[in-house]
């Protein structure tokens, strides 16, 4: 039988049995830690910004064409980053017609005050920009559409 011990062991599962176990719950473990950190990242308010920025852009909506759909972020990309003060985010978008990276620049004073967005465009696959949000005014105040 499969789970008797062996002779001269004190082991009663055997090793290949230890190692399948480990890497199932070692890959469920890291899927988990991978959909805690997406979902927090769509619930914060740098991406909420900027999504809501490219959903009211007449040109990027054109451009993507209907329905808009909103892609998970690329945790292994390197252009993702997030800290205390700057949050840099790449953030895959498709539409019926085209798909591309929204490019996501949001900035805060401190750890405890509200995120607002520097800069949001658009970068389509075929190459072409649309900027679809930039901060303008040096004190901050001032947004400007774009």
């Amino acid at each position: 039988m499969m789970w008797q011990k062996y002779p001269g062991s004190r082991q009663s599962i055997p090793l290949g049995i230890k190692v399948l176990f480990s890497g199932v719950f070692g890959a469920g473990g890291f899927a988990l830690v991978y959909y805690l950190i997406q979902k927090f990242h769509s619930r914060s308010l740098y991406y909420k910004l900027a999504v809501e920025q490219l959903q009211s852009h007449p040109e990027a909506q054109e451009a993507l064409g209907p329905p808009l759909n909103i892609h998970y972020l690329k945790l292994t990309d390197r252009e993702n980053f997030v800290d205390i003060a700057d949050a840099k985010l790449k953030i895959p978008v498709s539409g019926s017609k085209s798909e591309g990276l929204l490019y996501v620049h949001s900035s805060r004073g401190g750890p405890f005050q509200r995120w607002h967005l520097d800069e949001v465009f658009l970068e389509l696959k075929d190459g072409q920009q649309i900027p679809v949000f930039k901060l303008s005014g040096e004190n901050g105040d001032e947004v400007k559409k774009e």
